[in-house]
């Protein structure tokens, strides 16, 4: 199975689109900012209404030791709560704590959505020597490579994306992206299967799978 590669291009650039709408939205006043604290409480509360808050809230002020929490609520009950908790994960991936750098970064994402591809991974570069630590910045370029065609280069960054940020489904489904483009099935499916594990809710990685196992099924009769 082989997608085109214009669909593939056009459906990331959605996706990138889409995770950084949080962290592109004007900061609220800060004195209206809740703390963290109160946020962390409100995602265990009963009232799914209040899990809601507390995982917007998390996309405003929390930070990368929040992410398990936030991954725990991809599995709550509430759709709602499921959505909220993604966007706020991808907002909290999104800031590096370094104004620079997140000025740069929102400068590679803008040069990746007009597709100049070339420009943004020489900025995500500058990212990742600037602070190597920023998971994101390498998992941007994974994604421009990616969308270059430079699929080896791409796997290369999500290998440093998954030392670290080993919960990063959207690496893995990125590895998955890059391994259907390298034309290998089995491993694009194991890590489809492996982002789906951390966040279910991903419903185009989900049909993916579905079809490439479907075809892995079909392959391995005919060879009988």
């Amino acid at each position: 199975m082989k997608l085109s590669k214009v669909s593939i291009k056009r459906l990331i650039l959605l996706a990138i689109a889409v995770a950084c709408v949080v962290p592109a939205m004007p900061a609220a006043a800060e004195p209206e900012r809740p703390s963290r604290t109160e946020a962390l409480a409100a995602l265990k509360k009963s009232d799914a209404d209040d899990r809601r808050r507390g995982a917007h809230d998390l996309a405003a002020v929390g930070r990368m030791d929040d992410a398990p929490a936030l991954i725990a609520a991809l599995r709550d009950a509430d759709e709602r709560v499921r959505v909220v908790a993604e966007e706020a994960l991808w907002a909290v991936w999104s800031r590096s704590g370094d104004a620079r750098v997140d000025e740069l970064f929102k400068r590679g994402v803008a040069q990746m959505g007009e597709q100049r591809f070339p420009d943004a991974i020489a900025t995500f570069t500058r990212i990742i020597e600037l602070k190597p630590g920023f998971a994101e910045g390498w998992n941007k370029r994974a994604t421009a490579y990616f969308l270059a065609g430079e699929y080896r280069r791409s796997l290369k960054d999500c290998d440093e994306v998954i030392k670290r940020n080993p919960q990063h489904f959207g690496v893995l489904s990125g590895y998955g992206q890059n391994y259907l483009q390298l034309e290998q099935p089995e491993k694009a499916l194991e890590y489809f299967r492996r982002a789906l594990a951390v966040n279910p809710n991903l419903d185009g990685v989900q049909a993916l799978a579905e079809k490439l196992d479907s075809m892995i099924v079909r392959r391995r009769q005919r060879s009988i």
